[in-house]
């Protein structure tokens, strides 16, 4: 009888549900976009793990709490979150919030689709495939296809499954064991996702072929003519090059109308990884970093990067127009996609992706887009380029700072020299103690909260690598970064 009764009416109170909407918005405006971006305020309040889960009290119960309970728990999250989109974040290649983009990410969840079918998201399937073809405009490529992916590293794993299949379509139904031991290439400097699609994708990671890179981490088509000519005579069969614009410490460009020559020469697929720098595309000042991007077979793009779009707005472009996408993942699904529905099934897009469920990433970057034109976002990508070119001119002003290498994109690497071992350059243990720095600074900045910025750990000892994606980032911001970097490491 009772469970009769609950039949009768909701399962929910809509009234008390809205009013803590209207509550908790408040606080996601008040803590996350003011407090969030407010210069004066922390930009971690760091805690250690211990701590940090006696003050979030994290465990779940068998009974629910007050909404006013709720709220605190709210705050608190948010209190102990790093404020990512505060002006004196530069830890990652993302930063900052677009109150434009932000509305748009607000609006897709509040909907809550998928971007699998036009019946169930029929505003973003269209939606989705201008902002595609924008894009591949952008590239250089008048039609095409593509799909917004979880992430780059999903983009390339894409990229390599449809150079396979593409090269080897019987791999789609007989597998690995009826292909011969394949060769792909890629540059030391590229993203560990290419080692990751390899192992994922069955190819192995023995078969990724690193290729080497000069000065300033760019790949060297000589030495992938090499290392392709090499993996001939021991029997493997190449097929799959990744050339990488904006590497992820060096931010290097690889010469792709080169690499796309030997590509060509040899017939192989040419993936350009522009996860970082593919928004320099949209400044006429700056997008011949990518000269010979439209030679490339396929791009990965993610605007969540440069362009504030917020995270995740990674974009998978083809420049195939045959339904290759489709062809290398469709599965048919009768129950999703039904060949005779009431409207055209084409614009049923979703069977050319891995995925079943996909969120929708179009609508904030269209949104953003619609608001800003592409001149705002070309501007904005031209300030970062500003912010950097002015900051390695005043590390250079200034006793302590030493530039890895002079910066081409917006990666701004150094090190910082403390007075301790100024002038002591020659001494065997110089190199040593300097790659000490920057961990003692950033545990520094990190306990104090009053700015974060990251250090790779790799062939050169430690350094810093400085990014400004933020539109709000203001020229003292950036002061304040050089003076807080001396203060912290003045003693060491």
């Amino acid at each position: 009888m009772a469970e009769s009764s609950w039949l009768e009416r909701p399962g929910l109170d809509k009234a008390a549900g809205e009013e803590f909407l209207r509550e908790a918005f408040q606080v996601l405006l008040d803590e996350a976009v003011r407090k969030g971006t407010d210069v004066t305020e922390k930009v971690c309040d760091w805690k250690e793990p211990q701590e940090l889960q006696e003050l979030l009290d994290l465990e779940l119960r068998s009974s629910g709490e007050l909404p006013e309970r709720l709220l605190e728990r709210c705050r608190d999250v948010i209190r102990y979150s790093v404020k990512t989109s505060h002006p004196r974040f530069f830890n990652q290649l993302f930063s900052g919030l677009d109150h434009h983009a932000l509305a748009g990410r607000l609006i897709t969840e509040a909907l809550n689709t998928s971007q699998y079918t036009y019946e169930i998201a029929p505003v973003f399937v269209l939606m989705e495939e201008v902002v595609l073809a924008k894009l591949r405009e952008l590239v250089g490529w008048s039609s095409g296809d593509g799909i917004f992916c979880p992430g780059g590293s999903i983009s390339n794993m894409y990229a390599m499954n449809m150079a396979r299949f593409h090269r080897f379509p019987e791999s789609r139904q007989k597998g690995s064991w009826a292909l011969p031991r394949l060769a792909l290439f890629t540059s030391r400097e590229s993203h560990y996702s290419i080692q990751k699609g390899a192992a994922f994708l069955g190819i192995g990671t023995d078969n990724v072929h690193p290729v080497g890179t000069d000065e300033r981490g760019k790949m060297i088509p000589e030495e992938l003519e090499k290392e392709i000519q090499r993996a001939k005579a021991e029997g493997a069969k190449p097929f799959f090059v990744c050339a990488t614009c904006g590497t992820t410490v060096l931010g290097a460009f690889d010469p792709l109308d080169s690499i796309a020559n030997v590509c060509q020469r040899h017939g192989l697929w040419f993936h350009v990884d522009a996860a970082w720098g593919g928004s320099a595309l949209l400044s006429g000042k700056h997008r011949h970093l990518l000269a010979g991007i439209e030679r490339a077979d396929s791009v990965a793009w993610n605007p969540h990067k440069m362009l504030t779009v917020g995270l995740q707005c990674s974009a998978f472009l083809l420049r195939d127009t045959s339904g290759l996408l489709q062809r290398c993942h469709g599965a048919g699904a009768t129950y999703l996609f039904q060949p005779d529905k009431f409207y055209d099934v084409t614009y049923d897009t979703g069977d050319k992706t891995l995925q079943c469920g996909r969120r929708v990433d179009c609508l904030k970057l269209w949104l953003l887009w619609k608001a800003v034109g592409t001149e705002g976002l070309a501007r904005r990508v031209e300030r970062a380029f500003a912010f950097t070119r002015y900051l390695a001119e005043e590390m250079k002003r200034r006793d302590g700072f030493q530039l890895v290498l002079e910066p081409e994109f917006i990666n701004l690497c150094f090190w910082f020299v403390p007075p301790s071992l100024r002038g002591r350059e020659g001494s065997p243990d110089y190199w040593p103690r300097l790659g000490k720095v920057a961990p003692a600074i950033k545990e520094r900045m990190m306990r104090k909260g009053s700015m974060m910025v990251g250090y790779p750990h790799g062939t050169r000892v430690n350094f810093f690598r400085q990014i400004v994606t933020n539109p709000a980032v203001t020229k003292d911001d950036l002061d304040f970064f050089l003076d807080e970097i001396e203060r912290l490491g003045q003693d060491l």
